[in-house]
This record gives C-alpha cells, structure tokens and sequence, in this order.
C-alpha cells in the first residue's frame, strides 16, 4: 500500500525524487514501529488511528528528532491518509486530529542583491569568454576547453537559479525547447505537474544562447526535447552537481556569506523582487506556491530589513543606543 501511494507521488502528483525518498522513510518507519511492516493493507490501516499516531509522534520527539523532522514525518503520515480517504480506504484523515510539536520559525536565509549583482559582474567572463569559441572549434575535448565549459555551465546554473527563482529539481527537468527566446519566457514544469511560465530577461537569453553554442561544439547536435543543461560528456545534471555548482561559484565571494545552495538562490530572488515593490501574487505565480501563505513567509524578511534601516538611522533609536 506504501508503495502503491509512492508511485501515485511519483507518476501522478510528480513529486521530486527526493521529497519521494523522503516519503517512502518516514512512512516505512512508522509501519515498522508500528509492527505493521510485511503485513497485509488492513494490519496497517488499523494503526492509522489518532492514538496511535499521537504515540509515534512521542517517540519521534523522544528519539530526539527536531521538531522539524518531526513534522516531516507528520506531514508524510497525512499526506498518506489523505491517499487513503480518496481511495475509500480510510473514513477521514486522523493525524488532522494530532498536536504537532512547536517549531522556531526560521528566516529564509538569502544573499543580497548587491553581493548576487557583484559575482555576476566578476563572472562575466564565463559567459562571454571568446577563447572559449576558438577552444571548442579546434580541440573541444581539450582539459582548459571542459575546464571553460564546466566554468559556463556553472554561471548558468547560478543565473537561472537566481534569474527565475526555479526549485533544483525543476531547474534539472528543464528541456532546451522550454526556452522561447521570441517570447522570451521560460516553460516549467514545477510541483503537482503544474506548468507555468516565467519571464527572461534579454541578458539571460543571451547566455542561454551562448551556453548552447559551446555544447554543440562539445556533443554535438541534441533535439528539442533533450536537456537544457547537460555535463560536459552531454549527460543530464543531477542535484549533487548542481549543489556544488553553486557552491563553487559562490565560495569565497565579497558579501555571500552562510549557506550556497539553490534553494537560498530562490529566497534571494524572492526577497529582492518584495523589497522592490513586486506584488505578492506575482511572486506567487513565478515561484509556482500553491498558496499564498507560503510566498509571505519573505515578508518577514523585509520586515527586518525595514526593522535594521529603522535601528541604523533612526534619531531616537540611535539616541536609546548612545545610552545603553
């Protein structure tokens, strides 16, 4: 039944593969600790029931998991019930019933618009360099040629992170026809299988253009329906590679401090278009949020921005802390 429902997250609701293995533990370890694990479907339906669920929760806490985890697993558990509600199979969802531990609210961590707008300065290069045309036109299997190629791809990955607000997984499954560079938007296919479009903006097409140019050179000609973004052998990227993809890029440069990762690429275009002025809803529609909750969670962080300006230039602020 585990697996009927992690199929259904993976052919139907099109889940990620990592949010899918993240599923697939949590559930397993409940039917474990439930003693409900090799048994026949009803041996696990008859553990799905508030009191039991509220005694897992207590033992997830107990083995000293964080709340956070702790509502990952709470959240795997409902979004199964749900399942089995729409499959007839259970009568209602009963972890809606269950208490979830408090969890601290953490900030979206986020790279400013003037460090971001400083490495793509720094890093022009990569994306315009001409020696890297003539490398590839004469030796495109050279070590300094895949050492230019990887350096372009690179930037890429960073600028359609940052440029779109795209999730990892959504950034991998783009194909080189999701680009309409007469449109100029980009075609994604984000959670749920849900399509949406995104606006370029002419520079980002520009290197897009030029990105495609050095892989013809480096593997040839590849249909529409191939990757956007391939290795340098013309194979598809995979989230550990674009992880260290932006690592590498922004390791070591002025003003990116804490986490490199894509995710914090997406906050950081999220926050930057709030604090521009950009409509709530819009952001929504481009980060492709199925609720509105989710996009305000970057107001705060424009709140303490605000709050930090407030404090720095205040008169009686600045007085109150003279006195301290």
């Amino acid at each position: 039944m585990i697996e009927r429902y992690i199929t259904y997250l993976q052919d139907i609701r099109r889940y990620s593969p990592r949010t899918v293995s993240l599923y697939r533990e949590a559930l397993s370890g409940f039917a474990d600790w439930a003693g409900a694990s090799g048994e026949a479907d009803g041996g696990l339906i008859g553990q799905l029931i508030p009191s039991r669920i509220r005694e897992y929760e207590g033992h997830l806490i107990d083995t000293g998991l964080k709340p956070r985890t702790v509502h990952l697993h709470m959240s795997a558990l409902s979004g199964f019930c749900r399942y089995l509600v729409k499959e007839g199979q259970l009568a209602s969802n009963p972890v809606k019933t269950v208490k979830r531990p408090k969890m601290e609210k953490r900030l979206p961590e986020y790279i400013t618009e003037g460090a971001l707008e400083g490495y793509l300065e720094e890093s022009e290069h990569a994306e315009s360099a001409d020696e890297l045309s003539v490398l590839l036109s004469s030796d495109p299997q050279g070590k300094l040629a895949r050492e230019l190629y990887n350096r372009r791809l690179r930037r890429l990955i960073v600028s359609l992170l940052y440029g779109t607000g795209i999730r990892r997984a959504e950034l991998i499954a783009l194909q080189r026809q999701s680009v309409d560079e007469g449109r100029q938007t980009l075609r994604v296919r984000g959670k749920g299988d849900k399509m949406r479009e995104i606006p370029l903006i002419p520079s980002l097409i520009q290197e897009i253009s030029l990105y495609l140019q050095t892989v013809r050179f480096m593997v040839g000609e590849m249909p529409a329906s191939a990757p956007l973004l391939v290795t340098e052998k013309g194979t598809p990227l995979y989230p550990v590679f674009v992880d260290r993809a932006v690592k590498a890029e922004l390791q070591g440069r002025s003003g990116i401090t804490g986490r490199k990762s894509p995710h914090v690429l997406r906050h950081s275009l999220a926050t930057a278009l709030l604090n521009e002025g950009a409509d709530l809803n819009a952001i929504k529609e481009m980060l492709g949020h199925s609720s509105l909750a989710a996009t305000q969670v970057y107001t705060h962080n424009s709140v303490e921005r605000l709050r930090q300006q407030y404090m720095n230039a205040h008169p009686r602020a600045k007085n109150e802390e003279s006195h301290d």
